[in-house]
């Protein structure tokens, strides 16, 4: 899981650097883009926050599922040692 997230992320990374190679190679800077798109450097900062306030619980929630199983194993694996040793 942990893998596909940091593929994820490096894509992520690696197309903002060309978008914003091409931006630059045409003179284009972010605060006209800003400008023509009608918004406010506020008001992507909240456009933001509630981004993240959205995905957050999402992504904590994928990771605790998907951690639980593994505990369970561990635990079931204790388990079966100290029966054993009895």
């Amino acid at each position: 899981m942990l893998s596909r997230l940091a593929v994820t992320m490096v894509k992520v990374l690696i197309a903002s650097l060309i978008v914003g190679t091409i931006l630059d190679h045409f003179g284009i800077k972010t605060s006209e883009l800003i400008k023509t798109a009608g918004l406010s450097p506020d008001r992507i900062e909240e456009l933001a926050r509630q981004g993240v306030a959205w995905a957050l619980p999402n992504l904590l929630l994928c990771f605790t599922s998907s951690a639980r199983p593994a505990r369970a194993r561990i635990r079931a694996q204790s388990l079966q040692i100290e029966s054993i040793a009895l």
